[in-house]
């Protein structure tokens, strides 16, 4: 079955382990044969270059480095693969994407650790290590996955305005 597009971002930084493993033939091979053709990658502020389009293991690649917004990349993917920024994560779940968040074990207090074991404890996201990154997705559920219900930060403003005499 054909599943079509993943959509891989780094955010601003750079995490290049990530770009490399996403690159790499036996990755690509998995996703090959779970069905995804297309990999679009936002490489963000790293060493590797951008790649305008080629085809590897049945797999049509492109990538760039940063855009003012991911909103239609985002959009269009059926799989997000995306590092542990709060901003990539947040604005993932709220389009309801299938989510495989990596872990950058390099950085210093690795917060990013604690959001993913979190969301995912909730049963929003998979996450991963570049590490771990071939063999857990090739093992992944998605069926296990819960659907996420953003916060409504109009009702507390609202409520707010309400107090305040506001409205």
């Amino acid at each position: 079955m054909d599943r079509g597009t993943v959509f891989a971002t780094v955010g601003t930084t750079s995490f290049d382990e990530l770009i490399e493993a996403l690159l790499s033939d036996s990755f690509l091979q998995i996703l090959h044969d779970k069905g995804y053709r297309k990999l679009v990658l936002q490489i963000g502020r790293g060493r590797i270059e951008p790649v305008a389009q080629e085809t590897r293991c049945g797999v049509e690649i492109s990538s760039y480095r940063l855009k003012p917004n991911i909103q239609d990349d985002l959009m269009a993917a059926d799989l997000v693969i995306s590092h542990a920024g709060a901003g990539s994560v947040l604005e993932t779940l709220a389009l309801n994407k299938r989510l495989l968040v990596v872990v950058n074990e390099t950085l210093m207090g690795n917060h990013q650790t604690e959001l993913a074991e979190n969301f995912a404890g909730e049963g929003f996201l998979f996450w991963t290590t570049v590490k771990n990154l071939p063999h857990d997705f090739a093992n992944i559920d998605w069926l296990k996955l819960k659907k996420y219900q953003p916060g409504r930060p109009d009702l507390f403003a609202s409520y707010m305005d309400n107090f305040f005499g506001l409205s």
